[in-house]
């Protein structure tokens, strides 16, 4: 089957009257001067043409100014700055503006943590004329506020919020659903990613546009189509109604074509993600960058990059908008970075590839009634930015343990794209990639510069659990022991290194309220359990308290999740005795590619563990979320990795040209502006992922 498609005749001219553009070009000095826009702009190239500091002065960069939001913890925002105010937002989701050049806040919007405490990744800005609103998640709701007050709009939606299922359908009711990544505009529109379980009982993950000025639905996009639809063949006939399937979904946000009218969409995998018995198929549009007409939602192309995903191969990132020399032409591309440590690089109308890709063939699965695909593409250039698999001699020197992994490396499946079953497969690059959604950056020659996950991860599944075989436990405890304990681990000790608390002595540290809520809206990366009935939720509380009382009750259940004969056996990292990844470094790297010839320019480990530099053993890198900004000026800054440094590197050579600690690790994309004359760097600073300390700050930087 073809995974792109040509429109013979698309009005895109007529397209251009209706891009009425309303967050950048119209005054393209100031977008120049500030950063308007998540990623930088509507490519999400993260690039920005300021170069007051530059290679020769960068040594005398300084704070300018730290602002404390008091809610301390993780925080992934990539702060947008327009006309001298910065808009970012809490680990518990509270938005406030800031006074660019001072970091004083100007306004807050408390009633935010409220709906949910998710990690966001920031907020969306809106104008027409004097009319001036931000746009961000919270909970299920997408809100409106005046830009220059945080007041509620009244006439946006109900009382200035609208419901994120509004067009999923009538079996999004009761589903987790969510948004962590700012929405992307076109004209009086605001297209939204969406987050959901990653179950059988997830949502579906329909692309969806709303009015910025009613909050009224404007367009769907069907990832999981109807009858009739393109598509459809690819799913059992049933998939549509949402019975046991859900997902393929936008999470990771989107870059757009204003000029042409085409809003480019990343999906993730269907839900469940790592058994796909129940849709068997090709599963479009999973795992597939779509070209949609940002007008009104119309495919024009698409390609699929994981046929049948049943590995949690998501799209990332928001795909990078170019211009790059092919064939001794100039061609405006798209390219898109993968958790498997690839790029793909298209021709942005028709989706033709700019690099062959090949159909290569791969394992079937061990599990009787799961189809895997038989081939998965793979581009053949640019080469992969990380490997693509280990052996042997790439388990760690440094581990102490060095048999054990052996032992464990030996009993696995090992090898892209094996199948998941009862054995043990190692997949590699993990499920944080490669890429993650930190993304990509390209400055205007067609160099990407993307740092990547070097991580093994170790996954399982296991038969389903029979009534009879929990009938033993009490009701809380089987509600953990299907729900919870696939992250938090039966001992409820959790995986800090893979980023799951431990739950021992819970009520020691939380209110009992707290871990009530947390329940039903998530929190970070942990999806909100809706389907809980009251009964069952304080069951559950009561158990994780340690005093369930186990009494006769008549209370109904909450609605059961739907049947996959297989249960995943958890999030598990493949580590050393001491809690480093259990193959031999970097563990972590920074890239650049030319993305006109396909050639990678250099490749550095990127971050570091202190204590290991520390013994004489160079630089291992190490995991990092977040991205890189790049600069007319020649200048990458980046902060992402776990050691909690922020350095400025040389983009033609990797070199670190400067670094200073932050105050926490700074687990974001920077963004950069120019207020009065002065430059400036802020990253936000929350900390708390991979086990390192909890901050509440955004940090800005400039030159004395």
């Amino acid at each position: 089957m073809k995974r792109f498609l040509f429109l013979a005749a698309f009005g895109l001219a007529a397209l251009l009257s209706a891009a009425r553009l309303t967050s950048d070009t119209p005054q393209q000095t100031r977008a120049d001067r500030e950063w308007t826009e998540y990623l930088g702009g509507p490519d999400r190239n993260h690039y920005s043409p300021l170069d007051q500091i530059n290679a020769s002065n960068v040594s005398k960069l300084q704070i300018a100014w730290e602002y404390h939001s008091r809610d301390s913890g993780q925080v992934q925002c990539n702060a947008i700055i327009v006309d001298g105010t910065l808009y970012g937002i809490t680990a518990s989701c509270q938005v406030f503006a800031l006074d660019a050049a001072t970091g004083q806040e100007k306004w807050r919007y408390s009633e935010a943590s409220r709906g949910g405490v998710n990690t966001t990744r920031g907020v969306t800005y809106w104008r027409d004329n004097d009319d001036k609103r931000i746009l961000f998640a919270s909970g299920s709701s997408l809100c409106a506020v005046d830009a220059r007050t945080g007041v509620l709009i009244p006439g946006f939606g109900t009382n200035g919020k609208a419901s994120l299922k509004a067009g999923l359908g009538p079996t999004a009711v009761d589903k987790f659903v969510i948004s962590n990544t700012p929405g992307t505009i076109f004209g009086d529109l605001i297209i939204m990613p969406l987050r959901l379980s990653e179950g059988s009982d997830a949502a579906l993950g329909y692309v969806q546009a709303f009015n910025v000025r009613t909050g009224k639905i404007a367009w769907v996009f069907r990832t999981i189509p109807n009858p009739g639809e393109f598509g459809y063949e690819t799913w059992p006939k049933e998939t549509y109604k949402n019975t046991n399937v859900g997902g393929a979904n936008n999470w990771s946000g989107m870059s757009i074509d204003r000029q042409r009218g085409i809003v480019y969409v990343p999906t993730g995998s269907a839900a469940f993600d790592f058994y796909g018995g129940n849709r068997k198929g090709q599963n479009l549009f999973a795992n597939c960058l779509l070209a949609l007409d940002a007008k009104t939602g119309k495919r024009i192309w698409h390609y699929q990059f994981v046929h049948h995903d049943i590995w949690d191969r998501d799209l990332p990132a928001p795909p990078n908008l170019i211009t790059v020399r092919s064939h001794g032409k100039l061609v405006d591309a798209v390219a898109q970075v993968t958790k498997t440590g690839h790029v793909f690089v298209f021709d942005r109308v028709t989706g033709k590839p700019l690099f062959p890709i090949r159909e290569t063939p791969y394992p079937k699965s061990s599990l009787p009634d799961e189809p895997t695909w038989p081939t998965q593409p793979v581009p053949t250039r640019p080469a992969p930015f990380a490997r693509q698999t280990i052996t042997e001699a790439d388990l760690s020197p440094l581990a102490e343990n060095r048999d054990s992994l052996l032992a464990t490396f030996r009993r696995s499946k090992v090898g892209p794209y094996q199948p998941l079953g009862k054995t043990p497969t190692l997949v590699y690059p993990g499920l944080d990639g490669g890429a993650e959604w930190g993304g990509a950056a390209v400055d205007p020659d067609g160099i990407m510069y993307v740092n990547a996950n070097e991580m093994a991860w170790v996954l399982s599944l296991r038969d389903t659990p029979k009534d009879e075989e929990l009938a033993h436990l009490s009701p809380g405890e089987r509600l953990y022991t299907l729900n919870c304990a696939v992250c938090h681990r039966p001992d409820r000790k959790g995986n800090p290194t893979s980023g799951y608390p431990s739950l021992v002595n819970i009520g020691q540290r939380r209110e009992r309220e707290f871990v009530h809520k947390l329940i039903t809206t998530g929190k970070g990366m942990m999806p909100g359990f809706t389907r809980f009935s009251e009964t069952e939720k304080q069951a559950l509380v009561s158990f994780l308290f340690g005093d369930e009382k186990v009494e006769a009750t008549s209370a109904k259940p909450g609605k059961k999740e739907p049947y996959v004969p297989y249960k995943f056996n958890g999030y598990t990292k493949f580590l050393d005795s001491k809690g480093y990844p259990g193959i031999r470094p970097p563990w972590g790297t920074l890239t650049a590619i030319d993305l006109n010839t396909g050639e990678h320019l250099w490749q550095k480990p990127f971050g570091e563990l202190k204590e290991l530099t520390a013994k004489g053993i160079p630089p291992t890198g190490a995991e990092s979320y977040g991205g890189p900004v790049v600069t007319a000026s020649g200048l990458l800054f980046i902060a992402a990795s776990k050691d909690g440094m922020f350095r400025v590197i040389d983009k033609k050579t990797g070199a670190v040209l400067w670094q200073t600690e932050l105050p926490a690790a700074g687990y974001a994309t920077p963004s950069t502006y120019e207020v009065n004359g002065k430059q400036y760097i802020v990253i936000a600073c929350g900390g708390t992922k991979l086990g390192t300390k909890k901050g509440d700050s955004y940090v800005a930087f400039a030159l004395p």
